[in-house]
């Protein structure tokens, strides 16, 4: 097994979410908000989508080198699965369920000679005869198939599901919740298997320029996008947390510093500082090629370099809202109090001011998740984001450019990261959407 940085972080995170998770269940001031959030269907969808998200995810992180054709190369778990879909490549385009080349050549027939047209692909619709008159029914059997074993997996799921409960606890299956979430699973479970299993007789979503399937393309982007969003939230929540409620608390030089700190920050534009800090790394790789003999390790060195640059150039806002926080908090009367008592510092900031800001903390991480994995797509765009070699959403929208330009329009590439993106960012804004409902304290008093 080949742990790369990244997947080392992504482990870690796994652990520290868990704890928090475990953490916040056992703590009684969050029992209203999180029977709040279980309650809510679009709280409850959203994040069964995430979940989905990060599973993906997750099998892209488990790294090992692989002993194919004696190469070493290191692939994920994911990769291994999905090897068809990584290996057998195309000429060039091909549009999405089509069993030609997405271009007109030059064609040699079986009795030599040659004609104008469009030559069958090597791998997609292969098992055709005559793609012309077979290809339309063929999709729809082949997706009938793959969305009737999906369904099958989930009531079996379900059937061994509720064969382990008690009557009486059957009734939470019986909720509008419930249902809503389960159709949900339902759906994913089945529409996925249904184009794993087109995958394997077709390119679902197409061809690019070099052949590669799209489709992989767009899935193996889950894992980039994930890790921007989620790692650079981790590496930004230290600096806001630590100094918002130092700015706000002790308030006197400390707070001036702080502010000088992050009003700086703020007046260096972002995209030149990331522009900056990426060329570094790319002097740095070329200048000691030899501890970055692989092209996997250096697009994952300059992955988490990207981390690192946008926590630190973006946790000047959370900061802002804490310290906003923290000044009304210390004249809260409780504060006083524990003040006037010779409670230590220490313990006030820990046992009083950080609880209370903790509901700013979760809005903004989720918030801020969205934010990331746009601002992926977008740097990429101008060549200053992930590696090139790097799966991203970002890198296929750069590369579908040129590509829109074409004639025919070459369309899929563009429509793939598009549809995975929004699905991951729609379903974060709307569990963030849900989290604050649940954790904001003014709405908790309005009945909201």
């Amino acid at each position: 097994m080949t742990i790369l940085w990244t997947d080392g972080l992504i482990y870690l995170l796994v652990i520290f979410v868990t704890v928090i998770c475990v953490f916040i269940s056992q703590k009684p001031q969050f029992k209203r908000p999180l029977q709040k959030i279980s309650s809510s269907k679009t709280g409850m969808v959203s994040l069964l989508i995430l979940v989905f998200f990060v599973v993906i995810g997750l099998l892209d992180s488990i790294h090992f080198k692989s002993t194919e054709n004696r190469t070493h190369e290191i692939i994920s778990l994911l990769d291994y699965w999905a090897k068809p879909l990584r290996l057998q490549s195309e000429k060039t385009y091909s549009s999405p369920f089509s069993a030609y080349l997405y271009s007109k050549e030059t064609i040699t027939l079986e009795n030599g000679k040659t004609e104008w047209g469009y030559p069958r692909l090597k791998y997609g619709g292969v098992h055709l005869n005559d793609p012309d008159n077979e290809l339309s029914r063929d999709v729809l059997y082949k997706a009938s198939i793959g969305f009737i074993r999906g369904a099958t997996l989930v009531l079996l799921f379900t059937v061994l599901l509720w064969s382990f409960y008690h009557d009486r606890d059957k009734a939470i299956f019986k909720s509008a919740v419930s249902k809503t979430v389960w159709l949900t699973l339902f759906l994913l479970v089945s529409i996925s298997y249904m184009l794993i299993y087109l995958s394997s007789y077709y390119h679902v979503l197409g061809t690019d320029k070099v052949g590669e399937d799209v489709f992989y393309q767009a899935v193996k982007s889950i894992r980039t996008g994930l890790v921007i969003g989620s790692l650079t939230t981790m590496i930004m929540l230290p600096l806001a947390i630590v100094f918002g409620i130092m700015a706000g608390f002790f308030r006197g030089w400390v707070d001036d510093v702080i502010q000088y700190v992050y009003t700086t920050l703020n007046s260096i534009p972002g995209v030149l500082l990331i522009a900056a800090s990426i060329l570094m790394v790319q002097v740095y790789m070329s200048n000691h090629a030899e501890d970055f003999n692989s092209l996997i390790v250096r697009s994952d060195m300059r992955l988490l370099f990207l981390c690192l640059i946008l926590g630190v150039t973006s946790w000047t806002g959370l900061c802002r809202m804490l310290r906003a926080e923290t000044l009304k908090l210390r004249e809260m009367e409780y504060v006083q109090a524990a003040q006037a008592l010779g409670v230590k510092q220490s313990t006030i900031l820990i046992r009083h001011i950080l609880p209370n800001v903790m509901h700013i903390v979760l809005i903004s991480v989720v918030l801020d998740f969205s934010a990331l994995v746009l601002a992926e797509a977008v740097l990429s765009y101008i060549n200053i984001g992930v590696d090139p070699t790097t799966y991203s959403w970002g890198n296929m929208i750069n590369g579908a450019r040129l590509e829109m330009a074409r004639e025919p329009v070459v369309w899929w590439s563009l429509m793939a990261s598009f549809v995975f993106m929004f699905s991951l960012v729609l379903a974060a804004n709307l569990f963030a959407d849900t989290v604050r409902n649940a954790f904001d304290p003014r709405r908790a008093e309005q009945g909201a």
